[in-house]
């Protein structure tokens, strides 16, 4: 095969023209941007990485690339399999819905590099849409409460200190956890609150830290999930 066969799109290694290419790549860019704002917008909770963001958008770019590479070849398919049998991906995902959005940069990015198009477009629209309303209803979430506070509690003083800055500064409060602590005196309680939307939750905090007999308050974003 002479130089002229390797650059003519028609006859080289890859079954798209250069034009293509180009094309598929600037596709699987731009719908990955997307899929990452939408993880940005969407995420909750305090495993948020930037790393993450960029693998998303990463991936659908190469992904892309690599449908382009395979093509209608088996031969190249096995090949790449084999090849990237071989990575070892040590990032521990610590939220379960940022897989879906994995998955969605691989479909994604097969779509793009096939020159789908249309199912590229309307399915980063579509799905991204689900997302969105999913987000905005809080679809899912167990508890509807803004926070989880925690804290020290001595066995020898009266709960009605604690209890009555719970009905002045929330509208509502459940108690989560109650486990021992070091000092036999003491136990660690947590509670699931809802603060009040005239009330600031650094106010609470404050009002709490100063009740005879709790100490180490701690108070926790929690829209849907939370470790306690």
């Amino acid at each position: 095969m002479d130089l002229t066969e390797l650059t003519n799109p028609q006859v080289n290694l890859f079954a798209y023209s250069y034009m293509e290419i180009v094309l598929n790549i600037l596709v699987a860019s731009l719908l990955g941007f997307a899929i990452s704002f939408m993880y940005r917008v969407t995420h909750r909770g305090l495993s948020y990485s930037q790393s993450f963001t960029l693998t998303i958008l990463f991936v659908t770019v190469i992904v892309a690339v690599v449908m382009m590479v395979i093509g209608g070849s088996l031969a190249r398919a096995f090949a790449l399999v084999g090849a990237l049998s071989i990575i070892r991906f040590r990032t521990v995902i610590k939220d379960t819905k940022d897989t879906t959005y994995v998955f969605l940069a691989l479909a994604i990015g097969m779509a793009a590099g096939t020159s789908n198009y249309f199912l590229a477009f309307v399915g980063t629209l579509m799905i991204g849409a689900l997302i969105l309303i999913v987000d905005q209803y809080n679809y899912g979430a167990l508890f509807k409460s803004d926070f989880v506070i925690r804290f020290l509690f001595s066995k020898t003083e009266s709960e009605a200190g604690y209890l009555r800055l719970f009905e002045e500064y929330t509208r509502s409060n459940n108690l989560l956890h109650v486990e021992p602590s070091g000092d036999p005196d003491l136990i660690r309680m947590t509670f699931d609150v809802s603060v009040k939307e005239d009330r600031k939750p650094a106010d609470f905090v404050s009002a709490l830290s100063e009740v005879n007999g709790l100490s180490e308050v701690v108070l926790i974003a929690s829209k849907s999930d939370v470790d306690y």
